[in-house]
C-alpha cells in the first residue's frame, strides 16, 4: 500500500460498498459511483423510471454511514423555504428567529427533484456549490460532510421540469440504474423487498473513518501518462464535431477527482486507465451537449451525449 494512503482506508471503503450492496440489488457499478461521489465531496443525480431502487440506494448509503439523513419529496408546490428554512417573528422574545429547513443535514435525499419548479430547484445551487445557505442576507454553513443524493424520473414523464445546465453541473455524477439482474431480483423477492433490509441496517463507518477516506482521495497516485490521458479526453470533447459544448474546467476537475476516488473503491492507492473508463461517462455526459444539426436543441435523457463520449473513449489511445 502507498504510504500516502492511511492504513485501513481501503478496507473501510470496501466495507461501505459491501454494506450498501446487501440492501441495493441493482447494478454494482451504481453503488461504486455513489461511494465515489461521497469520497469526492460531490453530489449524485440518479435518473431512472420509478421503482428500480433510486431511493433505496440513497437511503442505504446514508444508513451505512450512520449520519443524519433527511428525505425530502419534491412536488410542484414545494417552495424554496420548504428546503432552506425561513425567518419567523417570535412574539414572546420580540425577535426574528431562523428555523432551519431540511437541507441542514449531512445527507439530503432529494426525491424526484425534477418535479419541483425551476425556482425551487435553484434554491439548491448555493448549498451544493458553496456548502452554505443565505437567508435574509445571512449565510449559514451546512454540516460536514454534506451530500445531496437526488433522484429524478426521465423528463419524458408528465409533470416534470428538466434541470437546467447550471443545476446539472453541480452534480459530480449523473447515473441511471436500469433493472437488476434476474438472480438479484429473485433474491430481492425472497427477502421480502428492500424495506426490511433497510430497517435492520447498521452503520459500518465512523465519521472519523469517512473523513480519513475523503482526505485519502487526494493522496491517490496519478501517473503523468494517466493525467495526459484525462486531458486528451477533455480536449477531444471540446474539438469533437459531434458536440457543440465540451467539458468545462470544472468538469475536468471533477473527472480527475472521481478517478482518484474510484481507485480507492477498487482497492488501490493508485489510479489506472480502467478508473477513467469507469467514471468518465457518469461524470461528463451531463456536462456536454450533442446535436446532430450543430445547433442547440435542449437537454434530454443524454443518450446522444453518452454515445459520443463512449466513441471518444474508444478512439483516444490508452496509455500503457
Amino acid at each position: 500500500m502507498s504510504a500516502a494512503v492511511p492504513e485501513g482506508v481501503l478496507a473501510a471503503v470496501s466495507r461501505l460498498v459491501s454494506a450498501v450492496r446487501t440492501v441495493y440489488r441493482g447494478p454494482a457499478i451504481a453503488v461504486e459511483h455513489a461511494v465515489v461521489c461521497l469520497l469526492s465531496h460531490g453530489h449524485l443525480l440518479i435518473e431512472d423510471v420509478p421503482g428500480v431502487g433510486k431511493t433505496t440506494l440513497a437511503m442505504a448509503l446514508g444508513k451505512a454511514l450512520g449520519l443524519g439523513v433527511h428525505r425530502l419529496q419534491f412536488t410542484p408546490d414545494t417552495l424554496p423555504s420548504d428546503i432552506l428554512g425561513l425567518t419567523i417573528f417570535n412574539q414572546q422574545s420580540q425577535a426574528f428567529e431562523f428555523h432551519p429547513g431540511p437541507i441542514f443535514t449531512p445527507i439530503l435525499v432529494a426525491d424526484e427533484i425534477n418535479r419541483a419548479t425551476p425556482k425551487t430547484q435553484a434554491a439548491l445551487l448555493e448549498a451544493m456549490n458553496e456548502r452554505g445557505v443565505t437567508v435574509d442576507g445571512e449565510t449559514r454553513r451546512l454540516p460536514e460532510p454534506f451530500l445531496v443524493l437526488a433522484t429524478q424520473n426521465p423528463i419524458e414523464y408528465l409533470g416534470t421540469y428538466p434541470l437546467p445546465e447550471s443545476q446539472l453541473d453541480r452534480f459530480l455524477m449523473r447515473i441511471s440504474l436500469g433493472y437488476p439482474a434476474a438472480e438479484e431480483e429473485r433474491a430481492l423477492l425472497l427477502a421480502g423487498g428492500a424495506d426490511r433490509a433497510l430497517a435492520t441496517m447498521r452503520p459500518v463507518l465512523t465519521l472519523t473513518e469517512l473523513k480519513q477516506a475523503q482526505a485519502a482521495v487526494e493522496a491517490v497516485t496519478v501517473a503523468d501518462k494517466l493525467l495526459d490521458y484525462v486531458m486528451a479526453l477533455v480536449q477531444r470533447t471540446r474539438s469533437s464535431r459531434d458536440l457543440v459544448l465540451g467539458v468545462s474546467p470544472r468538469g475536468a476537475q471533477g473527472l480527475f477527482r472521481a478517478v482518484q476516488a474510484h481507485a480507492l473503491v477498487a482497492g488501490r492507492p493508485f489510479a489506472t486507465p480502467d478508473d477513467v473508463k469507469k467514471v468518465a461517462p457518469a461524470v461528463l455526459a451531463h456536462r456536454v451537449l450533442a446535436s446532430a444539426t450543430g445547433r442547440y436543441e435542449g437537454t434530454g435523457a443524454g443518450r446522444r451525449e453518452r454515445e459520443t463520449l463512449q466513441k471518444i473513449l474508444d478512439e483516444v489511445p490508452v496509455p500503457l
